[in-house]
């Protein structure tokens, strides 16, 4: 058995209050370990289907990043951003990084954003080859 030598007095008491505190910054999560971002920029009442050919697709923590060029209704190519989840797990759901090439032309469902910015959440996807990610 250990034995501790008794501190009396207002260090005993400081003493118990330093090894409280300690042991509750211990035992709660880091608070970045907590932080995330909202979605609530993205309209999910006006899901939108579109046709774009893979610029880039960027297999970063913590969102995946597709950049498409997308035909709007005067003909002209625009750039957009489709965010999707973390690498990890689009991993086990059978996403890998080739999983969008540049040139492939790919279906995306997606929830664009309110303020109509060339950007949008992904849904789904499906491949000319028949093949789907996500929820198609």
């Amino acid at each position: 058995m250990i034995s501790l030598p008794k501190i009396s007095g207002l260090r005993d008491h400081a003493l118990a209050i330093l090894i409280s505190v300690s042991l509750a910054g211990l035992l709660l999560p880091p608070a970045t370990a907590l932080a995330h971002h909202s979605n609530a920029m993205f309209d999910k009442s006006q899901p939108r289907q579109v046709t774009a050919t893979i610029r880039e697709f960027q297999w970063t923590n913590p969102h995946i990043w597709i950049q498409v060029l997308i035909e709007n209704g005067d003909g002209e190519q625009e750039e957009w951003s489709i965010e999707g989840g973390g690498p990890n797990s689009l991993f086990r759901k059978g996403w890998r990084p080739n999983s969008f090439k540049p040139g492939d032309v790919v279906e995306f469902k997606l929830f664009p954003m309110h303020d109509g910015s060339h950007a949008a959440l992904f849904v789904g996807a499906k491949f000319s080859n028949g093949e789907t990610l996500g929820n198609w």
